[in-house]
C-alpha cells in the first residue's frame, strides 16, 4: 500500500511538472487555474513595500489556496538575477516587477512569457507613459510624483506652479522648501522638471550630447541663485518625514509613498499632495512571467488577480496608488484625475544619469 502511494504521489508530482513546462496557450482558463492550484506556490519578485505586498497578497493565498512568496530585495538585485537566470532551464523568478520604463531596457518576446493565456480584459493597461509592453507586459501600479504639503502653513490657492513660482516660495519662506537629489526619485523628479521647463531640452530623447548638456545646465543657475533659500534632504522618506514634523512645508514626494505612510499613521493626514502645473514624473510599475518560471500557471493566475479591477481598487484604497484597470474605483487616490494631465514622462536613459550626475556635480557639491 506504502508503495503505490509513494507511486502515486512520485507520478503526480511528475505530471505537475510536465504540466507546469507545458504551453499554457493552448489551455482553458479553467484548466490554467486547476494547474496553478496544484503548483501551490509562487514567487513574485517585487522590490518595496514588501511586508504590506505580502499582507496585500493574503487575500489571492486565501482565494485559491497557492502561497505567494515574495523574497526581500533591491530593484537592481531582482534585476541583476533576471539577467543571471536567463539561460538556465528553470528559473527562481515567477513573477517579476519593475518599473515600466525600466522594461524597455530588456527584450520583452525572448525574457518573458506572453500574457496570451489571461481572460479577456480590455480595462487592464499594457501601455503608459508611451511604453508598449504588448503581449508581454501589464502595469499594476501607478505612482506619481509631486509635491507634499502643510495646508496650515500654505493654502491650495498659494501652491506653486512654475520655477518662477517656486523661486518667490523659496525667497518669502526661506528654508521651508526641501528636496532630495538621492535615495529616491521624487526630488530628482522636481529638478529634472524645473531644467526641461526652464531651458526646453527634449528629456524624451535618451541621446547625450554635448550640446544638450550644456544647454540643460543653463538652468543650474536658477538652483545656485537659490540655493540658500531651499534645502536638500536625504532621501525620499526624509523629504515626508520633514514636511509631517513641521520643519519644512513642502518637499516633492511621491503620491503612494505618501498614501503608505499616512495609512500606516507614520505621517500626518493632514499633510497633502499636488502636481505642480510644470510637471512632474508619473508612470507605474509593471509584471511579467519569465519564460523558465518554475510555475507558471500559479504566475499567471497571480497576474490575473494583481491586475484585476477588484485588486486595484483595493490598491488604491491601501496604498494611494493610481489604478491600473479602467473600471477600477480612484476614490482614495490623493490627487483628481485633472491633475494627472501634468504628468510627464520619466527621462529616458542614458541621458537622464547624465543629467543627475551633472546636477550633483555642478549645483549640489557646490554648495
Amino acid at each position: 500500500m506504502m508503495k503505490t502511494l509513494i507511486l502515486s504521489t512520485t507520478a503526480l508530482t511528475l505530471g505537475i511538472n510536465i504540466a507546469a513546462s507545458a504551453e499554457l496557450s493552448g489551455m482553458s482558463w479553467d484548466d490554467i487555474v486547476t494547474q496553478a492550484k496544484a503548483e501551490g506556490e509562487l514567487t513574485w519578485y517585487v522590490w518595496y513595500l514588501q511586508d504590506d505586498l505580502r499582507r496585500a497578497a493574503k487575500s489571492f493565498e486565501d482565494e485559491y489556496g497557492i502561497k505567494v512568496t515574495i523574497p526581500e530585495g533591491t530593484a537592481a538585485g531582482n534585476a541583476e538575477k533576471l539577467m543571471a537566470e536567463r539561460g538556465r532551464e528553470t528559473g527562481d523568478i515567477d513573477v517579476f516587477a519593475w518599473g515600466y520604463n525600466d522594461f524597455e531596457t530588456v527584450d520583452l518576446t525572448s525574457q518573458f512569457t506572453p500574457l496570451t493565456m489571461l481572460p479577456q480584459d480590455d480595462g487592464r493597461v499594457s501601455e503608459l507613459v508611451g511604453i508598449d509592453g504588448g503581449d508581454y507586459l501589464l502595469a499594476y501600479w501607478g505612482n506619481q510624483t509631486g509635491v507634499a504639503y502643510d495646508p496650515t502653513h500654505v493654502s491650495e490657492g498659494e501652491l506653486p506652479q512654475t520655477p518662477e513660482e517656486f523661486a518667490a516660495f523659496w525667497s518669502a519662506h526661506p528654508e521651508k522648501f526641501g528636496f532630495n537629489y538621492e535615495k529616491g526619485g521624487s526630488g530628482p523628479s522636481f529638478y529634472q522638471n524645473v531644467l526641461r521647463t526652464l531651458t526646453g531640452v527634449d528629456f524624451s530623447d535618451g541621446e547625450v550630447t554635448d550640446t544638450k548638456l550644456e544647454k540643460v545646465s543653463e538652468g543650474f543657475g536658477f538652483f545656485k541663485e537659490n540655493g540658500e533659500n531651499f534645502v536638500v534632504t536625504a532621501s525620499n522618506a526624509d523629504s515626508i518625514i520633514r514636511v509631517s514634523d513641521g520643519e519644512l512645508w513642502m518637499a516633492p514626494a511621491w503620491e503612494d509613498h505618501l498614501a503608505g505612510l499616512q495609512k500606516r499613521g507614520e505621517v500626518r493626514r493632514e499633510i497633502k499632495f499636488y502636481i505642480p502645473e510644470m510637471g512632474m514624473n508619473g508612470g507605474g510599475n509593471g509584471v511579467a512571467i519569465p519564460k523558465n518560471s518554475p510555475h507558471p500557471a500559479a504566475a499567471a493566475v497571480f497576474v490575473n488577480w494583481l491586475t484585476s479591477a477588484e485588486t486595484q481598487t483595493m490598491f488604491n484604497r491601501e496604498f494611494g496608488t493610481a489604478p491600473m484597470h479602467a473600471k477600477a474605483d480612484d476614490s482614495h487616490a490623493l490627487v483628481s484625475n485633472e491633475q494627472r494631465k501634468s504628468r510627464q514622462a520619466w527621462a529616458a536613459q542614458p541621458f537622464r544619469k547624465a543629467v543627475e550626475e551633472s546636477f550633483v556635480e555642478n549645483v549640489i557639491l557646490e554648495r
